[in-house]
């Protein structure tokens, strides 16, 4: 590289200020590993979802740190946060609100639920049935809700963050695939190792409080929008637009997969990978970033065939397996 195109780099690193974003991410990295040991991969993915305004499902057996993660993130961002236990008996109006009667005025008036907030932990997701499932995924994609005729809106960021277990089906009622499609990510969470697992166990010896409240907000409801209005500014270039394009394209013409993918996730993985590039302090998309988040993007929202299901292939194998095949623009 000679002078002037280190020149050209350095100007073209430097067009926008993405420092106190990079600061703020970091913060909540440094808070949340005071409890979490490792699982960096699923805490970026979380962060770029809250950038990149979309909501996410976090699935792993119990007991590893699913919820936890979901309040200790909710802590670090100075904003309301809202729990909700999903179960088979739950209704729709447990969720959303409903309508009481107030004595006083002699009328009807709206008394909200726990969706009402600005992140929503779900519990359980695949617990609850069709109708009040629905009715969450229908809050998720309007943010606002309807009732007797009035319009709620949502306070924003509105990020829902859903947990299911994978394993246990009974007494479940699985997500349809177009509703999942209303999650930006899908994330996996798996055991930890040996020596992640011997670190917890020696926190936890040590520990005399509640975990949850040994980490701090360290950015607010403000920040959160400026670091949003950054994310247009992140340079896409055209060859990479092309190149997401494809990838998605692809999954509806490979002999694995059953439904391809809607031109819904070619909008996630553009948004997600302009998040990616900000909160590794870079203002312009690369191809790493797009195949990064293009397994969590994409792996619920297509259908393997069912041979392929009875061989044991995961949805994870058959996307990295996919985006090998396309070529990367230089």
């Amino acid at each position: 590289m000679d002078n002037s195109e280190m020149e050209n780099q350095e100007s073209f690193e430097s067009r926008i200020d993405l420092g106190p974003l990079k600061e703020g991410v970091a913060n909540i990295r440094a808070e949340i590993g005071k409890v979490i040991v490792g699982q960096e991969k699923m805490i970026d993915l979380i962060l770029t979802a809250i950038l990149a305004d979309g909501h996410i499902l976090l699935e792993g057996v119990p007991g590893v740190a699913k919820t936890l993660t979901a309040k200790l993130v909710a802590k670090t961002i100075s904003v309301d946060f809202s729990r909700v236990q999903f179960t088979p008996d739950l209704m729709p109006s447990d969720v959303i609100g409903t309508s009481v009667f107030n004595m006083k005025k002699s009328d009807f008036e709206f008394k909200q639920g726990p969706i009402f907030s600005n992140i929503v932990l779900i519990d359980e997701i695949n617990r609850a049935p069709a109708k009040t499932q629905a009715a969450l995924f229908e809050v998720m994609e309007e943010r606002q809700v309807s009732v007797d005729g009035e319009t709620y809106k949502m306070n924003s960021p509105y990020i829902v963050l859903a947990t299911q277990n994978p394993i246990e089906q009974e007494g479940t009622y699985r997500l349809p695939e177009a509703q999942l499609d209303r999650f930006l990510f899908k994330i996996e969470i798996g055991y930890p190792t040996v020596e992640q697992e011997t670190q917890i166990l020696a926190r936890q010896a040590s520990r005399k409080t509640d975990a949850v409240l040994e980490v701090a907000s360290v950015i607010s409801d403000t920040n959160i929008k400026a670091y949003r209005d950054l994310l247009t500014e992140i340079l896409v270039d055209e060859k990479l637009l092309k190149y997401i394009a494809e990838i998605v394209n692809q999954t509806r013409h490979d002999a694995s997969i059953y439904l391809g993918a809607s031109p819904r996730a070619s909008l996630a993985l553009l948004a997600g990978s302009r998040a990616y590039a900000a909160i590794n302090g870079r203002d312009f998309v690369t191809p790493d970033d797009i195949k990064f988040l293009a397994p969590s993007v994409l792996k619920h929202r297509i259908i393997l065939t069912p041979e392929k299901e009875m061989e044991g292939i995961t949805a994870d194998d058959v996307v990295n397996q996919l985006v090998s095949k396309i070529e990367v623009p230089r």
